[in-house]
């Protein structure tokens, strides 16, 4: 009877470790497969909401704010370049899309007229839509910056 409940305990402690293998195995290989895979996947309101954005070489996190574009299926909304600092805070205006290749594409414009610079991301595996990371080209010196795109917060009233 000894010798049973002690190959139970070995045959349950391997069980156990078996099984805590196989689901961080599906947690690694797939994640939450609720989460899109690719932004072309994303409902466009998830793009909605606050985002923080990091540029290499560039001072600063800048705040991304951005909306339904009230005139074709994309977003609008704003850049805010070093939000703390109220004397060296630029805001430039954003509008863009999903691309057909999943890309987020996005125009910036600090007049609201010439594109002042271009986004093209791509949504991170495993980030449930909530980072991008890409390439920002500076339209005055063609200078590129990689960028990540991170969500902060959803629009007021969503979850």
């Amino acid at each position: 009877m000894k010798k049973f409940f002690a190959n139970a305990a070995t045959v349950l402690r391997g069980g156990a470790l078996l099984a805590t293998f196989a689901l961080a195995g599906c947690a690694i290989g797939r994640g939450n497969p609720d989460c899109p895979t690719d932004a072309r996947e994303l409902p466009l309101p998830s793009l909605y909401g606050r985002w923080e954005a990091r540029f290499d070489g560039l001072p600063a996190v800048a705040a991304v704010q951005l909306g339904k574009h009230p005139d074709y299926d994309g977003v609008r909304g704003t850049i805010t370049r070093n939000p703390n600092n109220p004397a060296r805070s630029t805001v430039a205006q954003l509008a863009g899309d999903v691309d057909d290749e999943g890309a987020l594409s996005i125009d910036e414009s600090q007049d609201g007229r010439a594109i002042s610079g271009v986004w093209s991301g791509k949504l991170q595996a495993r980030s449930c839509g909530r980072e991008f990371r890409g390439t920002w080209r500076n339209a005055a010196d063609d200078s590129t910056h990689p960028f990540v795109l991170t969500k902060t917060a959803a629009p007021q009233g969503k979850p």
